[in-house]
């Protein structure tokens, strides 16, 4: 089998494939979940010999809202603390930041071929859904929850 049969295969066999994307600029491109509710992309991009985990975050607008009632020194400080703790996983990280405000995370890894099994795929997928809860925690633990007036439910409500 190939790559990407091998991929699908493996993501198939975890009941983590959900979708088969067409993307003009990637040999495949599946989106999975992992854990329950979360959404991933592996790519291979076109012509390039790796795969790559990508999970990219909205930040909520109550959660941005929070960030800027916080003084500039907490902002910036929390900017830092999550370059800091990203950078920690090993990770390929992209932080939209506007006036000191969070508005977007990217987490990304990549297997190359020579590396890629069913066990390093799924621990690179595991290792970038950790990096977007670290990213999550620390938001909570710098900003609090906000509170909003809806009917409590069991759906992620941090991010949209």
């Amino acid at each position: 089998m190939g790559i990407e049969e091998n991929v699908k295969q493996w993501l198939s066999d975890e009941d983590l494939l959900r979708e088969v994307k067409y993307d003009e600029n990637a040999d495949f491109h599946f989106i999975v979940e992992f854990p329950k509710d979360n959404i991933m992309d592996v790519v291979k991009p076109e012509g390039k010999d790796c795969i790559v985990i990508a999970c990219a975050t909205q930040v909520a607008p109550e959660h941005m809202n929070l960030m800027r009632q916080a003084d500039s020194m907490t902002q910036k400080d929390f900017i830092m603390a999550l370059n800091f703790g990203l950078n920690s996983f090993m990770v390929d990280f992209e932080l939209k930041v506007s006036n000191d405000i969070l508005q977007q995370f990217v987490v990304t890894d990549q297997i190359f071929e020579d590396g890629l099994t069913k066990n390093e795929l799924i621990k690179t997928i595991k290792k970038v859904f950790k990096s977007k809860l670290h990213c999550i925690w620390l938001i909570d633990q710098k900003f609090g929850r906000p509170i909003v007036n809806v009917n409590p439910s069991n759906e992620n409500d941090m991010f949209i």
